[in-house]
Parts: C-alpha cells; structure tokens; sequence
C-alpha cells in the first residue's frame, strides 16, 4: 500500500537547475576552474562536495579543502540574488492532489540554507520531511539520502514512490529499493531508463497522480 512520495527539489518542483548551473559555473570560475551546463547537469542531485569533486577532476586538478568549504558559499550567494525562480506550472495541482492522502517528503542535494529557504518561501507546511545535501554523509547517487527519507516518514522502500529527473536521482532511488518515476526536464530520457517509470513532463505526472487516487 502506498503511503508516500517522495519528489527532488530542482528540476522536479522548480525549474531552477539552469540557475544553479550558472551559479556554479561562476563559482569555479572565480578559482580557474572551467565547467559547462552540461558538467553540472550530469552531477544533478550529488551534494557540494561531490561536485566540487568531479568538477575538479575534469579540470585535472585536485581540490583543496577550502575549495570543498568556501566554493558551495560563493556560489550559493551568487544563486540566492537570482530572483525567476518559479515552480513548474503543474506542481501545485500536484501537490493538492497529493497533500491529504499521503506523507511527502523532499529529498535534495542541494546545501541546507538553500532547500529550506525555498521549501519555506514557495511550499509552506507541505511536505513532512525534507532531507537536504547537509544531511548525508554521503549524497546521491548513494542510497542514503532516501533510506534517510523513508526513515523519518515511517514507512517502508515498497510502500514509497519517488519522482526525480537526474540519472544521480534515479540511481540513488532504486538503491534504496524504492520505486522510481523520472521526468527528463533537462537531459534526454536516454539517461533516465534506469527509472522503474518515465513521464513525459509534469502534466503526465499530474495525470498519474490523478489515476493513483
């Protein structure tokens, strides 16, 4: 039986990845460190750390641990004067599908200011329980981030369903034995097949949500 949903934040209930991508493409930029769209994309849903990481290793150099501690704060400094950030059209409708009916919860790799000041402004008193990057030890694509999740809410893996749309997101899911439905709002679907269930855009997700009830 079904007793919660668990949804991504960026890419799922807002349309804000572009703005987090450039956020960081200047972030390393200010440390001679080069990075595309497509780079922070393909790291969607790990935490600061993880990126930092990667992004580093692309550039062939290694990270100093003040890179791993001031580059997340210049960066989020640099997304939090960013003021289009906007919810996908049918995420409200969703969500008060959803809201009476089961526990949701948010799941992020995105740093703990930056998740709460969003949940808090734009989805107030919805959502049980929110786990964000700062929570983990170890972020997405492991399964700790979800285990976490189910764990606060109370219920089992088969009694869970996700919604991400990063192949990290995905992953990170189905490692935690939890059943898994992918929107490809920024990559081709290709990337997304480990998905137990790829929906079209956020309309078909609506649709789903309405034929669950």
């Amino acid at each position: 039986m079904l007793k919660a949903i668990i949804f991504d934040m960026d890419g799922v209930l807002i349309d804000s990845m572009p703005y987090h991508a450039d956020s960081w493409i200047s972030a390393f930029n200010k440390v001679g460190i080069s990075a595309t769209r497509e780079d922070i994309y393909s790291m969607e849903g790990s935490n600061s750390k993880g990126m930092v990481k990667k992004i580093f290793s692309k550039n062939k150099r290694i990270p100093e641990e003040n890179h791993y501690r001031e580059l997340p704060v210049i960066k989020r400094e640099i997304f939090f004067k960013i003021k289009e950030i906007k919810t996908f059209d049918e995420i409200y409708p969703c969500l008060n599908l959803l809201k009476n009916k089961y526990k949701l919860a948010v799941v992020s790799g995105s740093d703990q200011k930056t998740v709460t000041s969003i949940i808090d402004r734009i989805f107030p008193e919805i959502f049980e329980v929110v786990i964000t990057g700062s929570d983990v030890n170890e972020g997405k694509p492991s399964a700790e981030p979800y285990l976490n999740a189910i764990r606060k809410l109370n219920v089992k893996a088969d009694e869970s369903i996700v919604i991400e749309n990063a192949p990290f997101g995905v992953e990170a899911a189905k490692n935690a034995g939890i059943y898994c439905i992918a929107i490809p709002t920024y990559i081709d679907s290709n990337q997304l097949k480990k998905a137990d269930l790829i929906l079209e855009n956020h309309s078909a997700l609506k649709e789903y949500f309405k034929k669950l009830i």
